[in-house]
């Protein structure tokens, strides 16, 4: 694939994520699991107990988009909202702890498929840019 010299970073950052939706959504279409909510799964996953103000913060969503979202993997049987007070916690289900170890594999998988065309300090370096670029961003 060939770019113009003076392309900008957003075209090059949606084709990346267009590939990795592509990789991860043939991978995990047998569990029921679309690549907008794994995100969500793999936080709860790795925060037991959770709230949603917190994903919602977390994510830089509105407290309604998280809750549509929880619906779903709600009803998808991978966690449970809890109600507690005046929120709801949020807990994992042993499904949902099966697909988020699934998906983290994956995502792992991709990581190493990047890393077979770039050295491993090319490879740190971008990650690194990436999380600076993010915190930025907030």
């Amino acid at each position: 694939m060939q770019f113009e010299k003076e392309i900008p970073t957003a075209p090059l950052i949606s084709i990346m994520h267009r590939e990795h939706a592509k990789f991860l959504n043939e991978k995990v279409k047998d569990d029921n699991l679309s690549y907008g909510l794994y995100p969500l799964l793999i936080k709860i996953y790795k925060s037991e107990g959770i709230i949603q103000e917190d994903l919602a913060k977390i994510f830089h969503l509105n407290e309604s988009t998280i809750t549509r979202n929880l619906k779903k993997l709600e009803d998808k049987e991978f966690i449970e909202r809890i109600p507690d007070k005046r929120k709801k916690v949020i807990k994992i289900t042993e499904k949902g702890k099966i697909t988020a170890k699934k998906v983290m594999d994956y995502d792992e998988q991709w990581d190493l498929s990047l890393k077979k065309h770039i050295t491993t300090e090319e490879y740190d370096n971008f990650i690194k840019t990436l999380k600076k670029i993010c915190v930025e961003l907030k």
